[in-house]
């Protein structure tokens, strides 16, 4: 197992313990792939309660995976009640991958670029820019763009992607509207700094393309409520480094020196029966939100 940050020393005051997985991850490829959406699934359970709950359901090894699961012929039937019994226990956070892309945009050429922006909700400036996609091949064109300026491996200082990024963000100026009005603010100047920095290897900037660390973000928010600290488990995750989530916990504070984030062990999914909810919980999410919301 790698990446993970071990907790120090014993946490103080009060702290609930989660395990998360994701499903529809795909790495930086967010715009040619065949999942447009990902779920990050959390529950509170204990080992105990994670092993009963998948003796209740009768599930197979194969049905832990969602796919499986929901070709179950009686697979609505058998969601009602996990669903129920997870009432209260779970969470699912959604990230749509072009409007990731966009919060990045907005966040990188318009915002503060650093790993305290993962803790706050996106900015309104994201939402007016996402009008444009019913632009077609220009927003097409302007998210491809920003995904090759902004990629960390790309082919070096002086990469003309900056240049096609800039064309880009002139032709979608034309859908006008909101969008219009966001893109007439990204200056020339601040995307040459904002590709420095990156040509520099700036740490302080959150990977770009990488949709996990603000969903875990957004998961770790979620179970603290603003009062706790939240001790994560978590499947290994390649995108997770001790690095990135020692400044993500630097950046969700609650207050009295304290961090939302207590730390985050990596565990193997196929010893860990949390684990394996959560995986399963993030796939029928992903696979069925229309089910998943009207069930739970």
């Amino acid at each position: 197992m790698q990446g993970g940050l071990a907790p120090i020393g014993t946490p103080a005051g009060v702290v609930v313990e989660i395990a998360c997985d994701e499903s529809g991850f795909s790495g930086a490829n967010l715009l040619h792939s065949t999942e447009p959406v990902i779920t990050h699934a959390s529950v509170d359970l204990s080992v105990a309660e994670a092993v009963e709950l998948i003796a209740e359901l009768r599930l197979s090894p194969f049905e832990l995976k969602s796919g499986q699961f929901l070709r179950r012929p009686d697979a609505p039937e058998a969601l009602a009640p996990l669903l129920a019994a997870l009432r209260g226990r779970c969470h699912v956070h959604r990230i749509d991958k072009e409007f990731f892309l966009v919060e990045r945009v907005v966040e990188l050429l318009l915002g503060d670029p650093s790993y305290r922006s993962l803790t706050r909700e996106p900015r309104p400036e994201a939402h007016d820019l996402f009008v444009a996609r019913s632009a077609g091949g220009d927003w097409d064109e302007f998210l491809g763009a920003f995904a090759e300026m902004v990629r960390t491996r790309r082919r070096g200082p002086g990469h003309p992607g900056a240049a096609r990024f800039l064309r880009a963000r002139d032709a979608l100026a034309g859908v006008g509207g909101p969008a219009a009005g966001v893109l007439g603010r990204i200056s020339d100047a601040r995307v040459a700094a904002i590709v420095a920095r990156l040509d520099d290897g700036d740490r302080g900037i959150p990977p770009p393309l990488e949709p996990m660390i603000p969903a875990l973000a957004a998961t770790v928010r979620h179970w603290s409520g603003g009062r706790r600290q939240v001790l994560v488990i978590h499947d290994e995750q390649s995108a997770l480094t001790a690095a990135r989530l020692l400044r993500l916990q630097r950046a969700l504070t609650i207050g009295d020196g304290l961090s939302a984030l207590a730390g985050l062990v990596v565990a193997d999914s196929r010893d860990d029966p949390r684990i394996q909810i959560a995986d399963l919980l993030a796939g029928v999410a992903r696979r069925r939100p229309d089910g998943f919301i009207h069930a739970g």
